[in-house]
């Protein structure tokens, strides 16, 4: 479609009174909207946008047994490499190849009662053979985070709270998560999918796209695509921010088709998500914004529940089912 997303300047978020209030309308009415926008403004240096793209192609370069050695099959926290076709998105796999990297941290002894999503918590895996990669990519990610709590700082003022309304959730125990993501050209006529049509579960997603294109987002006439902005990001607004404002703000469902054959894409995205014990409380939101809610989204194969630790590995589970199968068998027997 000839559809464009809007696109705002965060920036503005920090300008004067009467430039900030401009800015809240703008920013409310994208996300209410649409859920997706382009965010420029934000301060992230070229060096470092160009460089993960760079570390990127030198990865998905490198042979694939050096790329099979950090295989997320490894990981109990799903972290790591995975090769094309071996994650799933609505039942089916995907045509890319990608690295999963969250944050940095030791594994959790579990006691007895404790949550099984705690095992979510853990190391990440990195290539021996590309030390650089791990450098750019950590300081990537926390940029990544400050332009994404600066996004939803703004989002809970555009909402009628306070400006720090969010931040409990998201201290140094947040559940941020980026995936490093190289879609080849197509090589059959059966099937486009990059990614198959899904919503994300967090609170918001960034992401950083080259200039290939690609991603679609599903509009009330058909699919937009969102068409690559230099020196942009794309936002979308996630599940639990849907269930936190009762779907005044809704998870808009978006999709990626894969390059032309002969063609790579490569992409960043990154997922705000909060402590994994967070517990989506529904806010308060001002009689003129409560009054346009339209609920929370029903969907029997995709139910949003207000604890994220219990959502995100409902996803991870099933999206690779492989490391479900190795290291979650106990959960999955539970849930049969």
């Amino acid at each position: 479609m000839t559809a464009r997303l809007p696109l705002i300047d965060i920036s503005r978020f920090r300008g004067s009174a009467g430039e900030r209030a401009e800015f809240l309308d703008e920013l409310r009415y994208a996300a209410h909207e649409v859920g997706f926008f382009y965010v420029v403004g934000h301060g992230v240096s070229e060096a470092l946008t160009s460089g993960i793209f760079e570390v990127a192609r030198r990865f998905f370069g490198l042979p694939l047994e050096q790329r099979l050695e950090i295989a997320n099959i490894h990981s109990p926290q799903f972290r790591g490499y995975t090769s094309t076709g071996h994650e799933y998105t609505a039942g089916s796999p995907d045509r890319r190849e990608q690295l999963d990297i969250g944050p940095e941290r030791e594994p959790v002894e579990l006691a007895p009662g404790d949550p099984a999503w705690l095992r979510l918590i853990g190391p990440n895996q990195w290539p021996r053979s590309l030390p650089e990669l791990r450098e750019v990519t950590l300081a990537w990610q926390a940029e990544a985070l400050r332009v994404s709590r600066e996004v939803l700082r703004a989002l809970a003022v555009a909402l009628g709270q306070e400006e720090g309304y969010f931040d409990a959730w998201f201290d140094e125990e947040a559940a941020a998560h980026v995936k490093i993501i190289h879609y080849p050209g197509r090589d059959t006529a059966d099937s486009d999918q990059g990614v198959g049509a899904h919503k994300d579960y967090g609170y918001l997603a960034l992401l950083q796209q080259d200039e290939v294109g690609g991603l679609q987002v599903q509009g009330p006439d058909g699919w937009i695509d969102a068409v690559p902005v230099a020196g942009s990001f794309v936002f979308n607004i996630g599940e639990m921010l849907e269930i936190a404002t009762q779907g005044y703000l809704t998870a808009t469902r978006h999709r990626v088709v894969s390059p032309p054959a002969g063609v790579d894409r490569y992409s960043v995205p990154f997922f705000l998500g909060p402590r994994l014990d967070a517990v989506v409380e529904p806010l308060v939101l001002p009689p003129e914004l409560a009054a346009r809610a339209r609920g929370v989204s029903e969907d029997a194969d995709n139910p949003l529940l207000a604890a994220f630790g219990e959502n995100a590995l409902i996803g991870w589970l099933r999206s690779h089912p492989q490391v479900a199968e190795r290291w979650w068998s106990d959960v999955l027997a539970q849930r049969s």
